[in-house]
């Protein structure tokens, strides 16, 4: 089999840097984001409670938890440019499911939204970890994130409003669109893996528990996991239960979208995380975030829906550290994986995502049984103080 750098449909491979990944994830972003918010209000609109939303949640990410860990295996050896093609035709075949607004089109929808993230994001991760030096993460992940902003900004208030005024198939035909416009500038930029590398640009089938085993068998990655998945349980939380406090509170539900819109403005915040971490380290960085988040979901919870513009300033100061974390959150990995195990164990950490969608909603389906919405904040706030905790004890100063 040919290399991708030689291959005959796809003759003149382009030089992949920083702001080449950081585009692709600037309109799979956009995509992303068109949904983020809607989800959550249409799956209320159809089951009526937020606690069955929990229990909604709990099964699509149980569901995708185990489907990620299989895409390895079921992908075989799909070349990574289909793969990524992949990807995106599952997001927007998701859209289409989501328009139905019916409880088994909205399941389908998330599931499939969720799998293609999966596929999207592990197929990225490798490119990334192929092309940039590790040297440079420091300076290229929070480009990645910085660019990214303008989509989140627009997205989630896009998405609501269109939901609001046009009804389902608003954001939908929309979010379809963006997808096509991503594939397109995927195909132009013609991306080649790097020769030394992996040559075939191939996703390998292999064993995922005999992975997941050789993943807990290596201390640094685990803590890579760890916060990774503490900072995906924030934003989790933020974009599932901070639109519905409001909704629960008598706000109007574009509300939420502008809440999570002005949220994701602040996602530049990234770039100076990524100044800071180059002169104090990585670990200074994490610690101080986690702990601003932590105190910033406490505040939020305790404010709940009798206060929910104080729930609001408390949410997007959350937001300013979860933006700092995201800018650095995945450097720990990408220093600490083997080279020859990149692929293998890049689908096990990206399980994070899943985690952190199914766990937070387990609990939260339980806890919201007798408690109000905002306790789930309150929930929050607890587990990113230990995470914050874990990081700072074990992670090294010199990261």
């Amino acid at each position: 089999m040919p290399t991708d750098a030689t291959t005959t449909d796809f003759p003149l491979p382009r030089r992949a840097g920083a702001y080449t990944f950081a585009s692709l994830f600037a309109f799979e972003s956009f995509v992303r984001s068109l949904n983020s918010t809607v989800i959550s209000l249409q799956a209320y609109d159809i089951l009526g409670t937020a606690q069955r939303v929990s229990m909604l949640s709990t099964v699509v990410s149980l569901s995708v938890l185990s489907a990620t860990l299989l895409l390895p295996f079921l992908l075989g050896r799909m070349r990574r440019r289909w793969a990524y093609t992949l990807g995106i035709s599952m997001m927007m075949a998701a859209s289409l499911a989501l328009a139905s607004h019916v409880l088994a089109g909205q399941a389908g929808g998330m599931l499939l939204r969720n799998l293609g993230a999966a596929v999207l994001n592990i197929t990225l991760q490798l490119y990334i970890m192929e092309n940039i030096r590790r040297t440079d993460l420091a300076r290229s992940e929070p480009i990645r994130l910085s660019l990214s902003t303008v989509s989140w900004a627009v997205g989630p208030a896009l998405g609501v409003s269109l939901y609001v005024s046009y009804g389902p198939w608003g954001p939908q035909l929309l979010a379809i669109a963006a997808a096509a416009a991503l594939l397109v500038l995927f195909w132009w930029l013609k991306l080649s893996d790097n020769a030394n590398a992996l040559p075939t640009g191939n996703l390998e089938g292999f064993d995922p528990l005999a992975n997941v085993r050789r993943f807990l068998a290596q201390p640094r990655l685990v803590l890579a996991w760890l916060i990774a998945f503490g900072r995906s349980c924030f934003w989790t939380t933020f974009f599932i239960y901070g639109p519905l406090l409001l909704v629960e509170a008598g706000l109007d539900k574009r509300v939420g979208g502008y809440m999570i819109s002005a949220s994701q403005v602040l996602l530049f915040t990234a770039w100076f995380a990524g100044r800071f971490a180059r002169s104090h380290g990585v670990r200074a960085v994490l610690v101080v975030a986690f702990a601003v988040c932590a105190v910033a979901s406490l505040c939020a919870g305790l404010a709940g829906t009798a206060s929910p513009y104080v729930a609001i300033v408390c949410l997007l100061a959350g937001s300013v550290a979860a933006s700092a974390i995201d800018g650095v959150g995945g450097i720990p990995f990408l220093r600490a994986v083997r080279h020859h195990e990149r692929q293998k164990m890049a689908a096990v950490y990206r399980t994070y995502i899943d985690c952190s969608e199914l766990i937070p909603a387990f609990v939260f389906a339980i806890a919201l049984l007798w408690l109000p919405i905002g306790a789930v904040f309150v929930i929050l706030s607890v587990a990113l103080a230990g995470v914050g905790y874990v990081a700072w004890r074990h992670l090294p100063k010199s990261l």
